[in-house]
């Protein structure tokens, strides 16, 4: 299995919103002000393996005890923006849908009863605290959910191959106001032609976390962990969001045969990375 230093990458997807400064309240603000001026951010790497070392400990820390108060930051047009890690937050919801993930008994032995049964009573007194609360961040592990591609377009990829130095990056970039217009053109276009299901649903989900935050946001969907796992001539090949815009489009035109291909050369690329899973 590929590594990032002595810590095992984990083969994950994400889904990231940078906010600009403007749009945090004071006193977070002037500290992100600060933070983005520091030469020695953490970088995405640095994340995972701060995430993955309390795995480490028995047993193990599914939640850090702390909330971070780290973020990756970007200039978008001159203006700094900031995407906060909210790691505790997250591992809260991540350690909700572990049970969905795992067989019963893996999960057991991975994070026992107790452990999980202490941090879901955490999550609940820490949620009737803060019931506004929301990640920067979604994860998906071993895919990522065609939703998500609906957000952005062919246009806005970028894909390096890595070196020895450098991992690969595949990821795409949107401003925010263009991902709200692709979720609610979708969504349009899938309730004319297809019944309520998982797409639909997850679309709707998705516009309305996108909703929350500043409309001078930047949307970043960013294969992650993925790219580790995937040879690197089906990344170069990998143009999923063009797959989902041209079924989308087919839809609109009344073309089901049109929308199916499409369709179907999305379940077979990303059915084929689940395989993966299967086989480590």
């Amino acid at each position: 299995m590929p590594k990032v230093s002595s810590v095992i990458v984990p083969y994950a997807s994400y889904l990231r919103v940078y906010e600009p400064l403007a749009a945090f309240p004071e006193p977070e603000r002037s500290h992100w002000a600060r933070y983005a001026g520091r030469a020695d951010r953490p970088s995405y790497q640095d994340e995972l393996r701060r995430s993955l070392a309390d795995l480490l400990p028995t047993p193990p820390i599914p939640v850090p005890v702390h909330e971070s108060g780290d973020a990756f930051v970007l200039e978008v047009d001159g203006v700094v923006c900031v995407c906060p890690w909210r790691t505790r937050l997250r591992g809260w919801q991540a350690l909700g849908d572990l049970a969905e993930e795992l067989p019963a008994p893996l999960l057991d032995a991975v994070l026992p009863p107790l452990v999980r049964r202490q941090a879901g009573q955490d999550y609940e007194r820490w949620r009737a605290r803060n019931p506004d609360a929301r990640p920067w961040i979604r994860t998906s592990t071993w895919h990522v959910p065609l939703n998500w591609f609906v957000l952005v377009s062919d246009e806005e990829r970028t894909y390096e191959k890595g070196s020895a130095e450098n991992s690969p990056v595949l990821r795409y970039r949107t401003p925010m106001v263009q991902a709200r217009r692709r979720v609610a053109r979708g969504l349009r276009a899938l309730r004319e032609t297809l019944d309520e299901g998982p797409l639909i649903d997850g679309l709707i989900d998705v516009g309305r976390w996108l909703e929350e935050f500043h409309p001078r946001s930047l949307v970043e969907l960013d294969y992650g962990g993925l790219v580790h796992v995937l040879p690197a001539e089906e990344l170069d090949g990998d143009h999923s969001a063009a797959d989902v815009a041209e079924g989308i489009e087919a839809l609109r035109n009344g073309d089901g045969l049109a929308a199916g291909e499409a369709y179907g050369r999305l379940v077979e690329r990303w059915r084929a990375v689940r395989d993966r899973r299967s086989a480590n």
